[in-house]
């Protein structure tokens, strides 16, 4: 995937680890650290695990199972605070549509570059330009038969709903624009975006993309057709002058 599609960076495996199951060995334990940031570090190559208790972002941990949502953030006041809504009840809606899971589902967060995986990711996620991101997209439409793409967000936990949950939960592709957390506390780029989907398509992806790469791809990137319009619009101005 980092090869056909010149990613700035690694492709992210998320593995959710339940309460028998222990993280593997020679990873970093992080402490008080937001999902998106774990996901930033993993993506520059860091092989970490973040338990429940340690995830700062009081959102992300509600979306997980980890503990409640606070108040301030049910009632829609907090998103008001932080302007990002000017009406507490549009706040409060967002919130009531989050995808979660169960309370107690999980334990623990293992979120590696997934050149390092050792096991099937539940989750792959990728941050990057979204011309290639709309590759993948491409490869993954061809993996499910050709059926379209739905995408769903808030523009609110973009990575930790948005990009794991949903995909987790409906066993889908979701390709989303990020969101004022995300930005504010990683690197992510004002030209990047995201897109997650479940670590079972990989294979079929990873097959359809090697195929766009001999042809489509290199023939896109190129810009044929668009020089051939500048060529052209270039010979019209020559004529009328």
């Amino acid at each position: 995937m980092i090869s056909i599609l010149d990613l700035n960076k690694s492709p992210v495996g998320v593995k959710f680890l339940e309460t028998d199951e222990k993280a593997p060995v020679n990873v970093e334990f992080l402490e008080k650290h937001r999902y998106c940031q774990a996901l930033m570090k993993a993506r520059s190559g860091e092989d970490v695990v973040l338990a429940g208790e340690e995830i700062s972002c009081p959102a992300a941990a509600a979306a997980f199972g980890f503990r409640p949502l606070p108040e301030k953030l049910e009632s829609g006041k907090g998103l008001v605070g932080f302007g990002i809504v000017s009406d507490p009840e549009v706040g409060k809606e967002m919130f009531e549509g989050m995808s979660k899971l169960k309370p107690g589902q999980i334990q623990q967060l293992h979120i590696f570059p997934l050149e390092k995986a050792e096991y099937i990711p539940d989750i792959v996620i990728v941050e990057d330009y979204p011309e290639k991101l709309m590759w993948i997209a491409l490869a993954y439409l061809h993996a499910v038969g050709g059926k379209r793409i739905e995408s769903s967000t808030a523009i609110l936990q973009a990575t930790c709903v948005d990009a794991t949950i949903i995909p987790f939960l409906s066993q889908r592709m979701n390709f989303v624009y990020g969101c004022y957390g995300c930005r504010d506390a990683t690197d992510l780029g004002e030209h990047e975006a995201i897109l997650g989907f479940p670590g079972s398509m990989l294979p079929k992806i990873i097959e359809h993309l090697e195929y766009l790469g001999k042809t489509a791809i290199p023939r896109s990137r190129s810009k044929g057709a668009f020089s051939l319009l500048k060529g052209k619009d270039k010979w019209v101005k020559d004529c009328s002058n």
